[in-house]
């Protein structure tokens, strides 16, 4: 299970270091495709094969279906980490999370977040929190 807050920076070639906590979970390969709120999604393979079993399981028939799965496999691509623990992050996911220089990868159970400072700073700008909390229990948390 993947947790923590970690501020790292992206080189001007694009590579990232992914955190030592997170590289022994995710292994030497792993998949990064589009997420949600802005920014990309870290999944290590056996997480990535479950993920992707449930979108190939959608109906073809359903519109949205169809876009969802475009907009997280059309995006996504497997990363190898290197011997000083980086990734090299494909042009189009740093042009679609806006990753310029400062970086904020976050541990969400199953996967990491990779967010630009500036987009992880507002939204984790939450007025209430507890009246999302509320909300949770219909939910089962």
């Amino acid at each position: 299970m993947f947790k923590g807050e970690y501020n790292h920076t992206i080189d001007e070639k694009g590579r990232l270091i992914i955190p030592a906590k997170f590289r022994e979970e995710l292994g030497n390969e792993f998949v990064v495709t589009r997420g949600l709120d802005g920014c990309l999604f870290g999944y290590n393979n056996s997480e990535w094969q479950v993920f992707e079993d449930k979108l190939r399981a959608l109906p073809l028939t359903n519109k949205d279906a169809r876009q969802f799965q475009r907009f997280m496999l059309a995006g996504a691509a497997s990363v190898e980490i290197d011997k000083q623990g980086r990734i090299l992050l494909p042009q189009v996911l740093r042009t679609f999370a806006g990753l310029d220089k400062d970086v904020v990868l976050i541990g969400v159970a199953g996967r990491i977040e990779i967010w630009s400072k500036d987009k992880y700073e507002e939204a984790s700008a939450v007025d209430d929190m507890e009246a999302i909390a509320e909300k949770m229990s219909d939910l089962g948390i």
